[in-house]
């Protein structure tokens, strides 16, 4: 098949198109940096010209309510004009588990939006809704830094390795339309202090984890975070990927 990656270039992007290339599959990494911009429509319909599938792994460079909602919904109506243009017969989203449970979080309500462009845009398709990624524990506690202290809440989660969402990603792209939502995490729930615990104690640093209710982006989450009862799990565990990242 022809395979277009909306964001392939990124952390999850780059893994999904090497693993559809070694499946023998033809991709096209479609990112700004490649000149397919999905906010403008610039590229698209050179990128998916001929296209089977589209799989779209892009993010919004910002995380506030108004440019996240713009990026999605601007994205995604380009996106799915063109690929009706082309004829494509199977659209992957990749969202994030609990999305729709977080009310007054303007990031995830950004990403419902895209999910309801998905469900509403006439083109079958797959949503695939992973936990956070292990990558994202060392930026979330650098932003909650304080001196030698990380102050986290314990807010749970079942954190999940970028390598086993770009598998189920890839999978999903090779497999025909669910038309629902598949979701993926990690093996263990930990409070995200927790991580940071577990995260200096296999790479100390001198800072030490302080558990603060009100700090930082997840403060406050409902417990929704973990999936639910239907979710895939992954079998990597955080710290082992740390000792071997």
């Amino acid at each position: 098949m022809k395979i277009v990656v909306v964001g392939g270039t990124g952390l999850i992007g780059s893994q999904v198109s090497a693993l559809l290339r070694e499946g023998g599959d033809e991709v096209v990494q479609a990112a700004p940096s490649t000149g397919v911009d999905t906010r403008t429509g610039e590229g698209l319909a050179a990128a998916l010209k001929g296209a089977d599938v589209v799989v779209d792994v892009s993010n919004s460079p910002s995380f506030d309510t108004e440019p996240a909602l713009d990026f999605f919904t601007r994205s995604a109506r380009n996106l799915f004009a063109a690929e009706k243009e082309a004829g494509v017969r199977h659209h992957v989203a990749l969202s994030i588990v609990g999305v729709d449970e977080v009310p007054g979080y303007g990031y995830y309500e950004a990403k419902v939006a895209q999910e309801n462009a998905v469900r509403g845009s006439g083109v079958p398709y797959s949503i695939v809704r992973a936990a956070q990624f292990f990558e994202f524990v060392a930026p979330v506690m650098n932003m909650s830094t304080e001196g030698t202290e990380v102050r986290l809440p314990s807010t749970r989660l079942r954190p999940i390795a970028s390598a086993d969402v770009a598998a189920a990603v890839a999978e999903a792209a090779q497999n025909e339309p669910s038309n629902g939502i598949h979701n993926i995490a990690g093996p263990e729930v930990h409070g995200l202090d927790r991580l940071g615990e577990i995260t200096l104690a296999v790479k100390p640093d001198g800072r030490t984890v302080v558990t603060d209710e009100t700090a930082g982006l997840f403060a406050g989450m409902p417990d929704v975070l973990t999936g639910d009862d239907s979710a895939h799990l992954a079998t990597t565990r955080y710290e082992e990927w740390l000792k071997r990242d």
